[in-house]
C-alpha cells in the first residue's frame, strides 16, 4: 500500500516523519508540538492557508487551558466534542486525508496514542474581496461579482436563492491540483438526467491540473461543436442564479471568478441583466440593435470586398467613384488590403489587452495614428477600408461573449467574399446556419426556441413580455420544443 494511503500511526513522531516524507519536507508544512492534559500533541497546518488569528482564538487558547493531567480518553473526548468549536470539523484517518485537509486551509491535531487525527476548518488564505464584475457591466442591478474562492461564490449564490431545493455538490477534480469544483442545481427544477450526465462528465475528467473553467469547458461540450460554445460563462451571481432557475446546471471552480452554466442557447448571448430591469419596449429595441450589430460585425467587411471585386454596379454612382479612387491609390489587391488591416487591428487589440496598464495608453495613441491617419496618408490602405475596420470593431463588442466566434468568421467572410463574391458569402452563411441548427447540447437544440420553434418561449426572445405575463408561468429549458435531455450526445 502506498504510504499516503496508509492509516495514521498512533505515534506522533512516526506520523510526523511520514508527513514530511509525503510532502517532500516542503517549507510551508508547519508542525507545532505541545502538551495538553499531560499528553503530547502536534498541530499541523500549511503556512498561509489557515488564519493565524482564528487558530489562536479557537485552538491554541483553549488547548492552553488544559494544564491539569487528565485520562487519555477524556482528553480525546474533550478535544473532539466540547473544547474546540469550528465551522468544519472532521476525522482524518489516513495520511492522504491529512495532506488534503491542510492544503485546503484546515488545521490537524495529532494526539499521541490516537490512530486518527482531528481536522478543523480555519481557512484564512489571502483572497480578493467581492468587487464589481469586470465583465458584463450593467446600469441597474447588483454590483458584486464572483471571486476566486469557491466557497465565497457559493455564499453569493445562496444569498440570492434562499431555497432548500438549491443543491451544491462539492468535488475535488484534477489528479495533481485537487481543485475544488462545485456543481449547482435546483432540485425539482433541473432535469435529473441532465444533472446526472453533467456530474458523470465532471467526475470522468482526464485532467491532472485544473486552474480555470476553460480547462473543463471542452469536456462539458460535445466533440466537434467548436464554433459557438455550448457552455456559458458569467462573472455575475445574479445571472448565474437566474440560469439555475431556468433548469440549468452550474459549475463553480476554485481559483477563477467565472462560473459555468449549461446547456447554453445561442439566443442567450443577446440577453443581458439590464433587459429585465427596463421597459419591455426599450428591451426589444436594444435586442434588435444587438442582432443587427453582430450581423454587421461579422459580414460587412467581406460584403464590401465581394461587392467591390465582383458587383461594383450595386454601389451608388457617387460612392462608386470614391471607392474606385481609393482602390486605385493603394498598391495591394482589395482582398489583401482588407486582411492586412484586420490582422493589424487584432494585433493592436491583443497588445492593448496584454500590455501593462501604465503604458497601455501608448498603444492607443500609436494605433490610432497608424490606422487613422498615417496608413491612409501614405496610400497603403484606403479610407473606406479603415471605416470598415472601425465599424466592425465597434459592433463586435456589443455582444462580448461572441467576440471570438465573430473574429474568426469575419476573416472567413473576407476570404470567401474576395474569392467568390456574393455567391461565397451566401454559401458560407448557409453552412453556418446549418451548423447552428444541427448543434445541440445534452439533448437541447442550440438554436431553441427559434429552431425547433417554441411559440411560448418567444416571450423572452426579441420582445420581452412584461413581468406580469412572465410571472404567470416559469419556463424551464427542458420545456423547449425538440428537447430530449436524456439523450447522451457524447460519442
Amino acid at each position: 500500500m502506498e504510504l499516503k494511503e496508509q492509516p495514521i500511526s498512533p505515534s506522533i513522531d512516526e506520523t510526523v516523519i511520514n508527513l514530511r516524507t509525503i510532502m517532500s519536507n516542503s517549507s510551508d508544512l508547519t508542525l507545532k508540538h505541545a502538551k495538553a492534559g499531560g499528553h503530547s500533541i502536534c498541530i499541523v497546518f500549511c503556512e498561509g492557508m489557515a488564519s493565524t488569528g482564528t487558530m489562536a482564538d479557537l485552538i491554541f487558547q483553549p488547548i492552553n487551558t488544559l494544564t491539569a493531567d487528565m485520562p487519555f480518553e477524556e482528553l480525546v473526548r474533550t478535544l473532539e466534542d466540547g473544547l474546540i468549536i469550528a465551522g468544519e470539523q472532521k476525522q482524518s484517518d489516513t495520511y492522504s486525508d491529512i495532506c488534503a485537509d491542510i492544503m485546503s486551509g484546515f488545521v490537524t491535531i495529532l494526539i499521541e496514542g490516537l490512530d486518527h487525527a482531528i481536522s478543523l476548518g480555519v481557512q484564512g488564505y489571502a483572497a480578493r474581496s467581492v468587487e464589481e464584475p469586470s465583465t458584463h457591466n450593467n446600469v441597474r442591478g447588483s454590483r458584486d461579482g464572483f471571486v476566486e474562492v469557491v466557497r465565497t461564490n457559493v455564499s453569493l449564490v445562496r444569498r440570492r436563492m434562499k431555497n432548500t431545493d438549491l443543491v451544491f455538490k462539492m468535488m475535488k477534480l484534477g489528479d495533481m491540483s485537487q481543485t475544488d469544483v462545485c456543481m449547482c442545481y435546483i432540485k425539482n427544477v433541473a432535469d435529473k438526467r441532465l444533472v446526472k450526465e453533467v456530474e458523470k462528465r465532471l467526475k470522468n475528467l482526464p485532467l491532472n491540473t485544473i486552474l480555470e473553467g476553460g480547462y473543463i469547458q471542452p469536456f462539458l461540450e460535445n466533440p466537434g461543436n467548436q464554433l459557438f460554445s455550448e457552455v456559458g460563462a458569467t462573472e455575475r451571481p445574479d445571472v448565474f442564479t437566474s440560469k439555475l432557475h431556468e433548469g440549468k446546471v452550474g459549475v463553480l471552480i476554485d481559483g477563477t471568478p467565472f462560473a459555468l452554466y449549461l446547456p447554453k442557447l445561442f439566443m442567450e448571448n443577446f440577453a443581458v441583466i439590464d433587459d429585465y430591469t427596463g421597459r419591455p419596449f426599450f428591451t426589444a429595441l436594444i435586442r434588435i440593435i444587438r442582432y443587427m450589430a453582430i450581423i454587421f460585425a461579422t459580414v460587412v467587411s467581406g460584403f464590401y470586398v465581394a461587392l467591390a471585386n465582383f458587383n461594383p454596379e450595386l454601389f451608388p454612382e457617387a460612392l462608386l467613384l470614391n471607392l474606385a479612387t481609393s482602390i486605385q491609390d493603394t498598391p495591394y489587391p482589395l482582398l489583401a488590403e482588407c486582411l492586412v488591416i484586420h490582422v493589424f487591428y487584432e494585433v493592436m487589440r491583443e497588445a492593448g489587452l496584454r500590455i501593462p496598464t501604465n503604458i497601455g495608453h501608448a498603444v492607443s495613441i500609436v494605433g490610432g495614428l497608424v490606422i487613422g491617419d498615417i496608413v491612409v496618408s501614405a496610400g497603403l490602405v484606403g479610407a473606406p477600408m479603415v471605416l470598415m475596420v472601425a465599424m466592425s470593431a465597434i459592433t463586435s463588442f456589443v455582444v462580448p461573449d461572441l467576440y471570438d466566434s465573430i473574429a474568426v468568421l469575419r476573416f472567413a467572410y473576407i476570404i470567401v467574399g474576395g474569392m467568390w463574391g456574393l455567391f461565397g458569402i451566401t454559401i458560407l452563411s448557409a453552412l453556418i446556419a446549418i451548423k447552428l441548427c444541427s448543434q445541440e447540447s445534452y439533448g437541447v437544440p442550440h438554436t431553441a426556441p427559434v429552431s425547433p420553434f417554441s411559440p411560448k418561449a418567444l416571450r423572452d426572445l426579441i420582445i420581452r413580455r412584461s413581468w406580469r405575463k412572465m410571472a404567470e408561468r416559469d419556463y424551464r429549458v427542458q420545456d423547449l420544443a425538440g428537447v430530449n435531455v436524456g439523450e447522451n450526445n457524447e460519442k
